[in-house]
């Protein structure tokens, strides 16, 4: 089986990624720098895709920073010191307009053009939750128009959407990331991270990861500015 997987380069990407690999799958993986403040991402992506193996990795320019939007894009600051309520409540200001269905269209056009039979996703509702296109029904959605707009489902051979960590939690995600070998040292979560790229520990991506290694009973073998230990999570 080929399979597409979107990389961010992030830890949720990541394990998604390695889950795919333990499947047997062939890795093309899709990285896309989308004028995101957190660029460093991509250099992460690429350090995973040599860990993996993969078969490809693309690598494309997409200018979503031109329509703003989003605190990831540079519209405002990235949200901190937020609470586990503060989190669970509305849709966060870091959250890009349609960027889960933009991804998925271009790693659809990726998988029509290899042959390939799946896409994987990173996407998880538990800890993101009020992220709208991270939920199932979203997913589905997609899957279904997938299947309707492109060749491969005009001529019987349906390309399916895989999200195999969307009900999971974090500490789930990382226990299945260590059964896996998964390098967690390479991979990086941060919405804001300094100059030199270290990780802030403050914004909601860091509070949530640090949660997640404890509740999982580990240590992030990331290094960070602040290590957000006091925050209400």
């Amino acid at each position: 089986m080929k399979a597409v997987v979107l990389a961010s380069g992030g830890l949720d990407s990541t394990v998604t990624a390695a889950m795919a690999r333990e499947e047997g799958a062939t890795l093309y993986l899709l990285t896309i720098m989308y004028g995101q403040r957190h660029q460093i991402e991509i250099q992460r992506a690429q350090a995973i895709a040599t860990w993996l193996q993969a078969a490809e990795h693309k690598i494309l320019k997409l200018a979503l920073h031109e329509f703003g939007g989003s605190a990831l894009t540079g519209q405002g600051d990235v949200p901190k010191h937020r609470s586990n309520q503060e989190r669970e409540t509305g849709i966060p200001s870091t959250y890009v307009p349609a960027r889960n269905t933009v991804f998925l269209s271009l790693a659809l056009a990726y998988a029509e053009v290899v042959d390939a039979d799946a896409i994987f996703i990173g996407a998880n509702v538990l800890d993101y939750s009020g992220y709208p296109d991270c939920r199932p029904e979203f997913l589905q959605t997609f899957e279904a128009a997938a299947r309707l707009g492109t060749k491969r489902g005009v001529n019987g051979k349906p390309i399916k959407i895989h999200a195999p960590l969307l009900l999971l939690s974090k500490a789930e995600i990382i226990q299945k990331g260590q059964a896996l070998g998964v390098p967690f040292e390479c991979t990086h979560s941060c919405y804001d991270p300094l100059d030199d790229g270290l990780a802030c520990g403050r914004c909601d991506s860091c509070v949530i990861r640090l949660k997640g290694f404890r509740d999982a009973g580990c240590q992030d073998p990331v290094p960070y500015a602040a290590d957000g230990s006091n925050l209400s999570t």
